[in-house]
Parts: structure tokens; C-alpha cells; sequence
């Protein structure tokens, strides 16, 4: 009944407000920012190879990684591979327009989380209750903002991330089946126990990096991104390579699709617009409010620079590593219909053109991508407790909730896969629900900045931000000298 009622309520979401708000927002960000993630392309690798002047500050490329680490995880694999089986190849266009128009988004809300930021014991931080709370001047809705953050992040994301980790053992049956017969209250209850197993490992290591402090937050994501992201997207362009010959009826059926548009809404709730929007959305994280926190913590000279670093974040995420899974999936004559779980589309793909190696590289992969989804996403959850608090958490505050979380974390590998896609789906719809309406508020303060940028490039200068540019009404922690 619980899965019904969840499903019930994430087709409306996502069908009648998600996708015109966020295909919209997107839109309305682009132009109003003048297609910023085109033309200024050059300019947003060059901003993340920027080192802080400040020793022991958190950098652009470090901010990115935890911001991608978040980004950058089980739904560039099963997320993908779960669009295609259920939305068919067309899911794979949408994704990409969603990422496209998205990343306007994402750029207005990271300089804005720049230009609100805050000063703390060990850096700057902030994010959308803080430009929420700063600008509006709406404590209330900050507060509403930063709760659904906690449960989307904390909650939702990190037990679907355990789900789908665990998930990819199920390639080696022998290891993955562990029969366990119990007797409870007066009944026999039969399980397999490995789940559970793998998710108490999950949860334990998770736990110990928690308990390790921020820092080590940053340190691991900033190693460990890079590393996976590459050997990644290695093996899926030799895959892609090796299996080159199927690559125009790929593009072929990948277009027709999308653009079957008496298929799309002969049944639109469950059509490729509708997967790859939503599959594309929990991925890249474009315009829901998450990637902000992170952006925040950077110290730059100029907010823009950690907007255009953002934009690049979501290419990383959506157009490099989705686009690697898609094609690697595609490209190998696995029908989707064929597979009984979206991890097994993926094992099965990769096993057809590597052999067993294949699905065993996955399993690594997708270890290393949900642990830093898992780590990224509570990096947001701590933030948006400090902001409720008011103050950093309490070390037994933050004892409680690592415990908590470490025990979703626990809980959620052995869940129903469908449950969990929904709940996350709609927790991240009422991020989305907030965030994007803010922006369109308070998004002047981002094109200002924008134009004050540009301004200084033209004159042959580093860009340095001063509020009054902007005639920004409010005091900030930065940007007043």
C-alpha cells in the first residue's frame, strides 16, 4: 500500500509541476544569463584550475568534487540503465536537454550561495537557506528548505545509494544468495540475508569516515572522484569502441524515440521525457539546491567563478559519465526487457563485450561511486543542520545523528527498489519546489554579478566581487572591503 500511494504521488509531481518548472526554470535562467554554459565554456576550466590564496582553504576543484561527489554516483549507473528500461532509449535525449538547461540553473544558485555566504571557525559556507534566509529575509522557509534537505539527503538518497550498491553483488549468484530462516512471533520468515550483510559493511565504513571529521570528507571525495570518474569513462569508450558498428541505430533509435511524441503522451507518466528528466534531475541535481552547500565553501575572488564551476559539474555528471552508461549499455545488444533489474542491464551489457570481468569492474565502480554519494550527501546533511541550529553541531549532536545515519544507510539495502526511487523522486521534487522559484527571485543578484565579471574580464583583470557592484541591499560576511 505504502509503494502505491508513493508511486500515486510522484507520477503528479513529477508529470503536472516537476517538469514544467525545472524545463522552464532552466530555460528562463539560460536567457536570462545569455546561455552562460556555452559561451563561457573556456572560462569554466579555467576557473577550476584556480588555487585559494588563503593556505588550508577549501579550493574551486576541491568544492567541485565534493559537489560532484554528491552528483557523481549510483544513478550514473543504475539511474541510467533504470531510465532506458522503463523510458527506452529516447530517455537518453531528455537527459541530456534536462543537463543542458539545468546547468543555467546551477550556476544561479552556486553564485548566489557565493554571494551569501557566511563565515565560519574553519571557512566560509551556505547555501540556499542562507540566500533564502539573507535575502527574503524568510527564516521560516529556510528552515522548511533545510528539513526536507536532511530527509531527502540523509534519508531518501543515501538508502537508495545502499540499495543500489548492494545490488550489483547479485551479478555472482553463489556469493549474493544467503538463505536465513527465522521463527518470530509464531511465524517462519525466510530472507536473504546478504543485503543486509553488504548494507552493515556500508554503513560501518561510512560511519568511520563520518566520525573523522569534515576534512576528511573533502580529502577522500578529492581522491577518489577523479580516479573512479576516469577508469569509468575509460571502459565505457572501449565498450562504445568495441561495439562501434551499433552506434548510428543507437543515435537512430535514441532520436526517433524522443521525438515519438504519440507514444510520449499516449502514456505520458511513464515516457522517455518523463525518465530521463527525472532520472537526469537525481543525477546532476541541476536547480534543486544541494550543490550550493558546496559551492559555498570554496574561497574564490569572485562568486561567478564558483557558478561557472558548478555548470561544469553538471556536464561532468550528465553529458561525460550518464552518456557513458547509455552508450556502453546500448551499444551492446542487451535488450533491456531481457533483464530483471536495471544493475543486471548494466552486468549484462559489459559481460557480453568484456566477458565476466565486466559486471565485476561494475561492482567496483559502483562501490566507489555510492561511497561518495554517501559522504557527499551527508556533508549537505551536516550543513543544513548547522543552519537550523544556528550554530556547528554538538560533537553528541552529530554522535546521534551519524549513528542514525549510518543505520539508513544499513536499513536501505534491504528495501524494495521502487519504494526508494519514489520516496527519493519526491523528496527531491519539493527541493525543487522551493529552489527554483527563489532563484527566479533572486536570480538579479546572479546577472548582476555575471555582468561584473565579464566587465573585468574585458579590462584584463583576475575579477574581484564587491557587494556594492550589485547594489546588493542587504550585508553579507564577504564582499563589503
Amino acid at each position: 500500500m505504502l509503494d502505491s500511494i508513493i508511486s500515486h504521488i510522484n507520477d503528479y509531481l513529477s508529470t503536472y509541476v516537476l517538469v514544467i518548472i525545472l524545463v522552464l526554470g532552466g530555460l528562463f535562467f539560460t536567457i536570462r544569463t545569455k546561455f552562460v554554459q556555452f559561451r563561457m565554456l573556456k572560462e569554466q576550466f579555467r576557473c577550476v584550475s584556480e588555487k585559494p590564496k588563503a593556505k588550508g582553504s577549501v579550493s574551486s576543484f576541491q568544492a567541485l568534487m565534493v559537489s560532484t561527489a554528491s552528483r557523481v554516483g549510483t544513478g550514473n549507473i543504475i539511474g541510467v540503465a533504470g531510465a532506458i528500461c522503463a523510458g527506452g532509449f529516447g530517455s537518453v535525449f531528455w537527459m541530456w536537454i534536462i543537463a543542458i538547461i539545468g546547468s543555467a540553473s546551477a550556476f544561479v544558485e552556486s553564485t548566489l550561495a557565493q554571494i551569501f555566504k557566511k563565515k565560519g571557525i574553519d571557512g566560509c559556507y551556505g547555501g540556499p537557506a542562507y540566500y533564502i534566509s539573507s535575502a527574503l529575509k524568510c527564516r521560516w522557509l529556510a528552515v522548511v528548505f533545510s528539513v526536507i534537505l536532511i530527509l531527502t539527503y540523509g534519508v531518501g538518497f543515501n538508502m537508495l545509494a545502499s540499495y543500489n550498491l548492494q545490488s550489483t553483488f547479485s551479478w555472482n549468484e553463489s556469493f549474493y544468495k544467503l538463505d536465513v530462516n527465522v521463527h518470530w512471533m509464531g511465524a517462519d520468515i525466510s530472507f536473504n540475508a546478504m543485503p543486509h550483510i553488504i548494507g552493515l559493511v556500508v554503513a560501518c565504513l561510512v560511519a568511520f569516515c563520518l566520525f573523522g571529521g569534515g576534512k576528511r570528507i573533502v580529502n577522500a571525495t578529492t581522491l577518489i572522484v577523479p580516479v573512479m570518474g576516469i577508469a569509468y569513462i575509460l571502459v565505457a569508450l572501449v565498450v562504445t569502441l568495441i561495439n562501434i558498428p551499433q552506434l548510428p541505430s543507437v543515435f537512430q533509435k535514441i532520436f526517433s524515440e524522443a521525438f515519438d511524441f504519440k507514444a510520449v503522451f499516449g502514456g505520458f507518466t511513464g515516457s522517455c521525457i518523463m525518465y530521463g528528466i527525472k532520472r537526469g534531475l537525481f543525477s546532476n541535481e541541476a536547480g534543486v539546491g544541494s550543490a550550493p552547500n558546496a559551492s559555498a565553501s570554496a574561497e574564490v575572488s569572485h562568486p561567478v567563478k564558483q557558478g561557472l564551476v558548478q555548470v561544469l559539474s553538471v556536464f561532468i555528471d550528465t553529458l561525460l559519465i550518464c552518456t557513458a552508461t547509455a552508450f556502453m549499455c546500448m551499444c551492446s545488444g542487451v535488450d533491456p526487457a531481457s533483464c530483471s533489474s536495471d544493475a543486471q542491464y548494466v552486468q549484462d551489457s559489459l559481460r557480453v563485450t568484456l566477458g565476466d570481468v565486466g559486471p565485476i569492474f561494475i561492482m567496483v565502480a559502483m562501490v566507489l561511486f555510492a561511497f561518495t554519494t554517501l559522504l557527499g550527501n551527508l556533508f549537505y546533511v551536516d550543513k543544513a543542520f548547522s543552519f537550523i541550529l544556528k550554530k556547528e553541531p554538538g560533537k553528541k549532536f552529530r554522535t546521534v545523528y551519524y549513528i542514525i545515519a549510518s543505520l539508513l544507510i544499513f536499513v536501505g539495502a534491504g528495501q524494495e527498489s521502487s519504494l526508494l526511487w519514489g520516496i527519493s523522486d519526491i523528496l527531491m521534487g519539493l527541493m525543487v519546489l522551493i529552489n527554483i522559484p527563489v532563484l527566479v527571485i533572486l536570480g538579479k543578484y546572479a546577472y548582476r554579478a555575471l555582468s561584473d565579471y565579464n566587465k573585468q574580464r574585458k579590462e584584463g583583470k583576475d575579477p574581484v566581487f564587491k557587494s556594492k557592484s550589485i547594489s546588493l541591499p542587504v550585508k553579507t560576511d564577504y564582499w563589503n572591503d
